[in-house]
């Protein structure tokens, strides 16, 4: 397994879309109650409701310890210039506290993924500026699924970022990148015990990923066939892989499946909270269960 020496990210972390549309004091808040609490590290998506890098850079500010991931920018939303500049202040400004996670998203038709990828990072790469050169360098990982990607991953960054993925897919995913690489994996998890309920709920989280192209392609590389996919609903095989539903001990161990598979890191998204509310109290559990080592690490 791959050290994680001066990632400063732990091997468990936050991964939410609840600040995407949450007031700032509200944010400000949690966030400050997070570190309180012991995580070590939060991610951020970009789906619409934030700018990557000023999200990242508040959520920075609001907090003097936490480590905050972007998962991902969307390379498509911006230039490289001021990608790589945006980065260099925030290296420059929080050492080693931030992490520039670079996707694809939704990904623009007729692209070709990995050529998008290695163009944009070549013109990172390429990026002159006066700014003054930060302490700690500036750290990216990519998101990453198929062995080409990953590879591109582990040798033109500090390594992948996965979502909604298997503990199998994790060991894939640590067979390609070799044993330095970082390796960070999402993990959605709902509390809920009934099982037709907890489905359910996870079935209209999963449906935007079982309607669009490129998950779908992922999902069949895992192995799924189209009728687990079954138009945008997912068997229950496929739902109960995806999302770890359950009790707390069902959950924990559904986390530690993946560390156990090779990854370094576990983003853990809790699902299924009402809209408006947040997911604190069961980032409070989760804390208690999983972090007191981390917290002394």
């Amino acid at each position: 397994m791959s050290s994680i020496e001066n990632m400063r990210l732990g091997r468990y972390g936050i991964w939410t879309f609840d600040f995407e549309d949450q007031p700032a004091g509200l944010i400000r808040d949690s966030v400050r109650e997070l570190e309180e609490l012991g995580w070590p590290a939060i991610w951020i998506p970009e789906s619409g409701g934030r700018e990557a890098l000023t999200h990242a850079g508040f959520l920075l500010s609001a907090t003097e310890r936490l480590s905050v991931v972007n998962g991902i920018a969307r390379i498509w939303s911006r230039e490289p210039r001021y990608t790589q500049t945006a980065a260099l202040l925030l290296a420059d400004a929080y050492p080693d506290r931030h992490l520039l996670g670079l996707g694809l998203g939704a990904g623009k038709p007729g692209t070709k993924p990995l050529r998008a990828m290695s163009d944009f990072l070549d013109a990172l790469d390429a990026v002159t500026s006066g700014n003054p050169a930060p302490r700690s360098p500036v750290r990216r990982l990519l998101a990453a699924y198929g062995p080409k990607m990953l590879e591109l991953a582990g040798n033109r960054s500090a390594g992948a970022h996965t979502y909604h993925v298997t503990p199998e897919h994790t060991a894939q995913a640590r067979a390609v990148l070799g044993d330095r690489p970082f390796l960070g994996v999402e993990q959605a998890v709902l509390f809920e015990t009934d099982a037709a309920e907890a489905r359910e709920i996870a079935r209209a989280h999963l449906h935007r990923y079982l309607t669009s192209e490129y998950n779908i392609a992922k999902f069949r590389r895992l192995g799924y066939t189209q009728a687990d996919i079954d138009g945008g609903r997912g068997s229950d095989r496929l739902v109960d892989d995806l999302v770890a539903w359950g009790d707390l001990d069902t959950i924990t161990g559904k986390l530690r499946a993946h560390l156990d598979a090779g990854a370094d890191h576990v983003g853990i998204q809790v699902i299924g909270t009402e809209p408006g509310t947040s997911a604190m109290p069961h980032w409070r559990r989760l804390a208690e269960a999983l972090l007191p080592a981390e917290v002394t690490a």
